[in-house]
């Protein structure tokens, strides 16, 4: 399985690209897409111009590296409210690129994929760069924004190791002795 994780953001989103084969994970792909800067051809103030980067640029990597499936963060509002409306419309691309791929995507929060990845749900961009080093194996430091997706692609595949391990035990079966309490069936 070939998984894409995305790390939205409006400046700069991220992305990690991960194969899984049960337990065993293998690092393809990670980098990050950018709307600012030199070589954007993109005003900072251009929204509309800055998302349709991120549109194709998500869009690429999905036709460069193949994935089956994908996981990006979900946002929580931040302490500035502009802010996270901005964010949320570089995640509304990211999300609109993927699914018009044809990709199922799963959504996991910063704390979920902190907590997987490291053990705790506050841990610092740099341990989450460490421990993604770490379990891929990889020579060097990947950069913030390609960490947290590559975390966010490694949350998944242990998730699919989980949902198929649960899958192999066969169907959960209902009780036959269901006892009904304030319109509830136990």
């Amino acid at each position: 399985m070939r998984i894409l994780g995305i790390d939205p953001g409006l400046q700069t989103t991220g992305f990690g690209v991960i194969e899984a084969d049960g337990p065993r994970l293998a690092y393809v792909a990670s980098g990050t897409i950018r709307t600012t800067g030199a070589g954007c051809g993109v005003a900072t103030g251009d929204l509309p111009g800055r998302i349709r980067i991120l549109f194709e640029g998500v869009r690429e990597v999905i036709q460069t590296y193949q994935p089956t499936c994908a996981a990006v963060e979900i946002v929580f509002v931040n302490v500035n409210p502009q802010s996270t409306l901005l964010l949320g419309q570089a995640r509304g691309a990211a999300l609109a690129a993927l699914t018009s791929a044809g990709l199922a995507v799963n959504e996991y929060t910063a704390l979920q994929m902190k907590k997987a990845v490291v053990g705790h749900g506050h841990a610092k961009k740099e341990q989450v760069q460490a421990m993604v080093q770490h379990l891929l194996k990889l020579p060097g430091l990947p950069g913030k924004d390609a960490a947290d997706a590559l975390g966010l692609a490694i949350v998944q595949a242990h998730a699919q190791t989980s949902f198929a391990a649960m899958s192999a035990k066969g169907q959960l079966q209902r009780r036959q002795h269901a006892q009904y309490k304030g319109s509830r069936t136990y």
